[in-house]
């Protein structure tokens, strides 16, 4: 709730984008060697490194996805691998979150809501799938400046809208 109340700001999401762009640059920059190529094999060490880059995202306007990715290559993990790591960190994460807010909702919820909510759910997991299917075909040759560069971008420019 204090986080909610006090940094649900335009300008608190606006230098957090800033910030976050000039840290992907700076990791770009300074090019960790990825040791850790398997996904499913990363060790106890590094993936505590990764859930502390994790908290970082409870600052509006920090990406989850970007904080563990990031956090998961500089700690030794290949781009590929980072990536990879990240989404088997989400899965947990976002059921949690879906079972809370239909356990919140139970009483708005009825029999004939269950078809089109399996439906939903099917379609958004087999669209994610896709998605992080290309975006790791992306990253694996590419890097993430790009993604740093909008954020700076994009920060900026609700730093001036917000002046």
């Amino acid at each position: 709730h204090w986080i909610t109340a006090h940094l649900f700001t335009p300008q608190v999401v606006a230098w957090a984008l800033l910030v976050g762009g000039l840290l992907i640059l700076a990791i770009e920059r300074f090019h960790p060697t990825g040791r850790i190529v398997d996904a499913t094999a990363v060790p106890a060490r590094e993936s505590l490194g990764v859930g502390l880059a994790q908290v970082l995202s409870l600052v509006p306007g920090t990406s989850r996805s970007a904080a563990t990715i990031l956090g998961g290559y500089s700690l030794g993990l290949t781009r590929t691998a980072a990536t990879e790591f990240s989404f088997f960190l989400a899965i947990p994460v976002m059921f949690a979150a879906t079972l809370y807010e239909l356990w919140q909702g139970r009483q708005a919820l009825g029999a004939v809501d269950l078809l089109p909510f399996l439906f939903g759910f099917v379609t958004a997991f087999v669209s994610a799938v896709v998605v992080v299917k290309a975006f790791l075909r992306y990253i694996s040759g590419h890097s993430f400046s790009v993604f740093a560069w909008y954020r700076i971008a994009f920060g900026a420019f609700l730093l001036w809208i917000y002046r």
